[in-house]
């Protein structure tokens, strides 16, 4: 099934979109990617079975914030689209945001029966 995905992305500079396109084409499936919106912070990504989940949390981890804006089914001909049968379009948001920090864990263990220690 071929589709188009629309992901925003903050790209703040032509560096940024280059490596959202660069990861976005490396990604398996995509047969096109491009941009698109007015400030040029919309992903359009053409392909085949491509995980539009996965390709989004992979631009938002390297690239800080990425969201699906829609999910269409592309038809092979326009020729053949009739009235009746309208493309399906899946609007959904996924907001990944990463700390520009690491999270530390911490992991407290706490033993209710601790094995006593006898000096004799």
């Amino acid at each position: 099934m071929k589709q188009k995905i629309v992901i925003k992305v903050q790209m703040t500079s032509d560096k940024c979109r280059t490596k959202a396109m660069k990861i976005a084409a490396k990604t398996h499936g995509v047969i096109s990617v491009a941009l698109g919106g007015s400030e040029k912070d919309q992903l359009v990504v053409i392909g085949e079975d491509v995980d539009s989940a996965k390709l989004t949390c992979l631009l938002g981890k390297k690239l800080c914030y990425a969201s699906i804006l829609s999910v269409e089914e592309m038809k092979p001909n326009a020729e053949e689209e009739s009235d009746d049968e309208k493309p399906v379009i899946l609007n959904c948001t996924i907001t990944t945001s990463y700390p520009q920090f690491p999270r530390l864990c911490e992991v407290v263990v706490y033993d209710p029966s601790p094995s006593s220690c006898s000096i004799m």
